[in-house]
């Protein structure tokens, strides 16, 4: 037993102290029934391991199967290990088997007689680390929580896209009111003239499978590229989506947004969206200069710094 719980615990005690004392005395001392202290006496070999409770379960029951039935059920899966379930189970019938065919199945799957439809394990490709700013981008949008914004009419959004070099941490974030791809295409570009005042050329963006971002996934126009889609094309960017419901594939940028959440949107308040992206742009520049572990305590800035030097 590797687990100890406080009642096998209490009844150690008790054992131990009817045993030095007799039944009686610790019948009185800890108000239990002598009946209860001999049941656990004649249980207890020394250790408290013998003290833990046993299973209720019962061993038989008055209609389980027979071994007989046990022995049709073998023989005819031995005979017929590929057929389908209600076509075995209608065999079955015709030789005299008179059960459910749900009571049928869970006798199979005791007996470990049902096939299990073989899946092949996912495995995730290793990460590959990004070697030079600008390598690769990832693109992400966050709903801005509805509690910040008092005075949104309604149906009203605010919307923050978010786009981080996975290189160097470096981000750029941006209010929108609409979720679309055409606020897509324009902070796009408005990212790629910020990460140039860096001195960073975006080679590569990564996002989810939003429409915001891509047709993949609609029943119409799958084929036809959104406006996000063309933007990056004229701006020379390869577009990557990453594989769909993983999140985790996006992880910087996801973790980014927790991140604001718990250091912005949680402690501010936006009474119109003017105020918002005032808000928005201060936060900006105070998120760049955060230290990181990943970036070994330096903040963004700061870590690009420090690679525009090495370079030198």
């Amino acid at each position: 037993m590797n687990r100890i719980t406080q009642d096998m615990k209490y009844r150690h005690s008790l054992i131990r102290f009817a045993l030095k004392y007799g039944v009686s005395k610790a019948s009185r001392k800890y108000n239990k029934a002598r009946s209860y202290i001999y049941f656990w006496l004649s249980r207890y070999d020394g250790s408290i391991e013998s003290l833990a409770c046993k299973s209720k379960r019962p061993h038989s029951h008055p209609n389980q199967h027979t071994p007989a039935e046990i022995k049709l059920i073998k023989d005819m899966r031995r005979r017929n290990p590929s057929l389908g379930l209600v076509e075995f189970w209608c065999r079955l019938v015709d030789r005299g088997y008179n059960r459910h065919i749900v009571s049928l199945y869970r006798v199979l799957r005791r007996l470990n007689l049902v096939k299990k439809p073989l899946k092949k394990p996912y495995i995730p490709k290793p990460y590959t680390q990004m070697t030079y700013p600008g390598e690769k981008v990832q693109i992400d949008v966050k709903f801005v929580p509805k509690a910040c914004c008092p005075n949104l009419l309604p149906g009203e959004c605010y919307y923050q896209y978010t786009a981080i070099d996975e290189f160097s941490r470096l981000r750029f974030i941006m209010g929108f009111k609409e979720h679309s791809s055409y606020s897509s295409s324009v902070f796009l570009e408005a990212a790629v003239a910020f990460f140039a005042k860096q001195g960073i050329q975006i080679r590569c963006v990564q996002t989810d499978n939003g429409i915001e971002f891509t047709n993949r996934f609609t029943n119409c126009k799958n084929d036809k590229p959104t406006l996000f889609q063309i933007t990056a094309a004229r701006l020379g960017i390869i577009h990557k989506t990453i594989r769909p419901f993983t999140p985790r594939h996006n992880g910087k940028v996801e973790r980014s947004h927790r991140e604001d959440q718990k250091r912005f949107y949680n402690t501010h308040t936006f009474y119109s969206f003017a105020d918002y992206q005032n808000q928005l742009k201060k936060y900006l520049t105070r998120s760049n200069k955060i230290p990181m572990r990943p970036l070994n305590y330096n903040s963004p800035l700061s870590y690009l710094a420090l690679h525009r030097v090495q370079l030198v």
